[in-house]
């Protein structure tokens, strides 16, 4: 009786889900925007280890380039993590400067890839038709359309040129340190002085010991990128990671190239020019591999043909002034295909969110729904 009492007069006592405690190691792009996304639900605590201040490893190693839409995955989880993340960015992007204040650069202008080979364009259409099915635009431009949009892109040698105008590009580092800002504002808590040392399992919950102290959790993340292969080489099925290096350059220009009012990404080749404002551009980026067993070095003559190889779909880039060369490593995981997003050794206290490779800015908003789900369904 006692208890029915309670239940109507504080119906929302007895019906209150559990206290979920949520611990992320690692703070780039990802475990930022899984730490926001689980912020937002009541019923949850979260708390973000790293031992480095956030979007230090491999999230400033990107160009923040969003290849959803044009981009050739179709089908599976490739393109569903690629779909939920551009249909939740826009809102995200939004969502993150009213709590924080600040200002994220995200270009809206979408992305132009350039097709210098005829035999590739069956393919391109193919893929505009399924775009136009899944409700996502595809245009294909011949190269006079290509000229009058684009005057600074040369196109003598382009056959086509195909323009999503729903894909997008943003700076991953203001990104990231936005996401943290916000996910603290919707009371997450953050150590970015803690390395982790070990994880330990009993009953249903996991103790995490770092170099700061102990934290107890109901659940564990792991979004540690390269990171992820020493905190799980004790357990079984470890996740293995090779480290790839990309190099880009930051350009500056005497005037903007093209037009003023219209300054989407432009993909040719697998490089992109990215604008980012007061005549400034990156170019990238690099894809360099290591020998076996050893961590990949910046091969100088890799970043050149990178620059001539926008030189020659741009030509008014040779009169650029270089103002920034920017390296880093991106994971790959070995063995399986980037992303890693499944439980440690089939243990669902222990979640991997890592090795998104050349893709963590674009999927990240996709992997931090696809978790928050897995979890919240428990």
């Amino acid at each position: 009786m006692l208890v029915s009492v309670i239940a109507m007069t504080f119906p929302s006592v007895l019906h209150r889900p559990p206290l979920l405690r949520i611990v992320i190691i690692g703070c780039g792009i990802i475990g930022a925007t899984v730490a926001y996304e689980l912020s937002r639900e009541p019923g949850i605590t979260v708390q973000v280890l790293d031992h480095q201040t956030p979007a230090q490893a491999s999230t400033g190693a990107a160009l923040g380039v969003l290849m959803g839409a044009i981009s050739h995955k179709t089908k599976g989880r490739a393109w569903r993590l690629r779909e939920a993340s551009l249909q939740r960015y826009d809102a995200l992007i939004a969502e993150v400067e009213a709590i924080t204040g600040q200002t994220i650069p995200y270009n809206r202008q979408g992305i132009l890839s350039l097709c210098f080979d005829a035999t590739e364009l069956p393919r391109w259409q193919s893929l505009q038709r399924l775009r136009q099915q899944q409700g996502w635009p595809l245009e294909i431009w011949s190269p006079d359309h290509l000229g009058q949009a684009c005057p600074h892109i040369d196109p003598q040698q382009v056959v086509a040129a195909i323009y999503s105008p729903r894909d997008r590009q943003v700076n991953p580092t203001v990104l990231t340190q936005a996401l943290v800002d916000a996910a603290q504002h919707q009371g997450a808590h953050c150590d970015f002085t803690a390395s982790v040392q070990a994880l330990h399992r009993h009953g249903d919950g996991v103790t995490v010991e770092t170099s700061e102290g102990s934290h107890d959790a109901d659940r564990v993340i792991i979004s540690a990128g390269l990171g992820s292969s020493a905190l799980t080489a004790a357990w079984p099925q470890p996740v293995a990671m090779v480290p790839v290096l990309g190099q880009a350059v930051r350009l500056r220009l005497l005037q903007p190239l093209g037009k003023s009012d219209f300054q989407p990404v432009i993909n040719g080749h697998d490089i992109h020019l990215v604008p980012l404002g007061h005549q400034e551009y990156w170019l990238g980026a690099t894809v360099e591999f290591p020998p076996a067993e050893h961590s990949p070095t910046a091969d100088p003559a890799r970043l050149e043909a990178v620059v001539q190889g926008g030189v020659a779909y741009c030509p008014a880039l040779a009169t650029a002034e270089v103002v920034e060369q920017w390296q880093g490593l991106r994971p790959r995981p070995q063995g399986q295909p980037a992303p890693v997003i499944q439980p440690l050794a089939e243990d669902e206290r222990i979640w991997l969110a890592t090795g998104h490779y050349r893709n963590g800015v674009l999927l990240a908003p996709g992997t931090a729904l696809t978790l928050k789900q897995r979890l919240m369904a428990e």
